[in-house]
């Protein structure tokens, strides 16, 4: 009889304890009804393609990798089997998910989240519950400058020691990589995990993994060795493809489960809106955001309707002083528009996500830099615009994919002038250099990056979907079917460019070599 639902995997070969307490695997009981646990903790009736198989490969206690489109919903395929997992305690290393811990609360799941946020007293308690052995927390958001520490590393191992370690789930996973478009230091050094925890399954995933940074993943985790091996490639939705890279038979697939999906989102238009270098060019720019967010796509309101109320959307700047001034400019231009960065004060910025998380009319729009979204489910964005060009494809992907994760229509648009690109390239270029971890790998891999994104904004030859499902080397491209604006307005957009870029050729140097974001 399947363990969990309708179908089950072979069981997992088991990996050498040395030392180390058994592995925490069959703690599940032969009757869970993961469809039950998703009703009642959840508040969901159905899975997503794809949802149900990790979910339970996570359960027989798989290695796990998942890569799919921000938006997919990869949050519950982590913290349903945390629900589930009777006994155990899962690490989720990341930072920058207040949200997710606040829902999971709320929904009566013990989620606690520890990084430099936490006040001394939550720390404390945290510490304590870890300390205990048996601690009640169930799922633990911990940053990973963090989890990298002699403290934690020595709680996590009085946990593993009482067999209440059940997995540790990494997001974000590109940022071990320096190939990956985020690459942070501390990420690359949480190989200590298989090191110390040889038994306790892994769980990753990310939304911008290229084969060359799924490469680094495997190999950072361990999740390659002989005790794992590469894994299957679950394909799936269309225009998958492989990853041109090569896996062992299944005969020798022995501890990994690799999903992979299609960075597809039909529901999502995605456009790119040429402007010129120049304060007309801004103007314009301005003018066309207003309108374009009084009439965004509203489930609940016909197109040809005289409402003009905004619905939920982002749009993302560069900087914080960008972020406070459009912000304002929006508002007096009617949109309820608020800034969201860095350094606005903790209270104004949990006050602004609450009020937009509720859906509060006068809270509609965000006005944010980068760092905002991250590990906010908000599944009703209608819309995600780009004031100016970001600093590198993959977080365009990301930034995007936050529109319309309920499945209904959502607009992206993105602003584009040539003076952007070069100022964002010259950002670029000081980041790198300032930079005193980076390698020459990690610049050249931010360079070819944002090349990318720059061929994709001045390319007008080519479906907006395709390109994202080339770059992260899908081989078919995906049925856009009106869903971009090569397609539904061709020669509409080379007319625009034209007009507000002028010359149609333009390859500057500072863009790199094509062959870097190859490798």
């Amino acid at each position: 009889m399947p363990r969990h639902g309708k179908t089950s995997h072979p069981q997992p070969a088991p990996r050498p304890a040395v030392g180390m307490a058994p592995p925490p695997h069959g703690r599940i009981g032969p009757f869970v009804d993961i469809d039950f646990a998703l009703r009642r903790q959840f508040n969901k009736t159905s899975f997503r393609p794809l949802q149900r198989e990790i979910v339970e490969a996570a359960l027989e206690g798989y290695d796990v990798v998942v890569q799919a489109a921000t938006g997919f919903g990869k949050s519950l395929c982590f913290q349903l089997p945390a629900v589930i997992d009777r006994g155990g305690r899962d690490p989720f290393v990341n930072d920058g998910h207040a949200n997710q811990v606040e829902a999971l609360r709320a929904a009566n799941v013990d989620a606690r989240a520890l990084n430099s946020d936490t006040s001394p007293a939550e720390r404390h308690h945290i510490y304590r519950d870890l300390a205990a052995g048996h601690p009640r927390t169930r799922l633990l958001y911990v940053s990973p400058e963090l989890c990298c520490r002699g403290r934690f590393r020595q709680h996590l191992q009085v946990v593993h020691q009482q067999r209440e370690l059940a997995r540790v789930v990494v997001d974000e996973a590109h940022c071990i990589s320096e190939w990956g478009h985020d690459f942070r230091r501390d990420f690359a050094r949480l190989g200590w995990l298989r090191q110390a925890f040889p038994d306790v399954p892994i769980m990753c995933v990310t939304a911008t993994a290229t084969p060359r940074v799924l490469r680094d993943i495997l190999g950072t985790l361990a999740l390659d060795d002989d005790s794992g091996g590469h894994n299957h490639n679950h394909n799936h939705n269309q225009g998958n493809g492989t990853w041109g890279m090569t896996f062992p038979s299944p005969q020798q697939l022995r501890r990994l489960r690799l999903f992979r999906l299609s960075p597809f989102r039909p529901n999502l238009h995605l456009a790119v809106r040429f402007v010129a270098s120049s304060q007309d060019g801004e103007r314009t720019r301005f003018t066309d955001l207003v309108a374009w967010i009084q009439k965004a796509p509203s489930p609940n309101r016909k197109a040809d309707t005289a409402d003009r109320t905004p619905v939920p959307g982002i749009v993302y700047t560069l900087s914080r002083d960008e972020c406070e001034c459009l912000a304002a400019a929006l508002r007096q231009a009617g949109i309820p528009a608020h800034p969201f960065h860095s350094q606005r004060p903790r209270d104004a910025k949990e006050a602004t996500m609450a009020r937009w998380i509720r859906d509060d009319p006068a809270c509609a729009v965000i006005v944010a830099t980068t760092a905002f979204g991250m590990g906010v489910d908000k599944p009703n964005v209608r819309f995600v615009a780009h004031w100016r060009v970001p600093r590198s494809f993959e977080s365009y992907c990301q930034e995007i994919g936050r529109a319309g994760r309920d499945g209904l229509p959502a607009c992206c648009r993105l602003y584009y002038s040539r003076g952007d690109a070069e100022c964002v390239a010259n950002l670029v270029a000081r980041s790198v250099a300032r930079a005193t971890t980076a390698t020459n790998e990690h610049g050249a891999a931010r360079r070819a990056s944002f090349r990318t994104l720059v061929e994709y904004c001045e390319d007008t030859q080519t479906c907006r979907h395709a390109t994202i499902s080339r770059y992260f080397r899908h081989e078919h491209d995906p049925p856009c079917r009106g869903a971009c604006d090569w397609h539904t307005n061709p020669q509409g957009i080379k007319m625009e460019k034209t007009e507000q870029l002028g010359n149609d050729e333009w390859s500057p140097r500072w863009l790199g070599s094509v062959d870097e974001r190859r490798r």
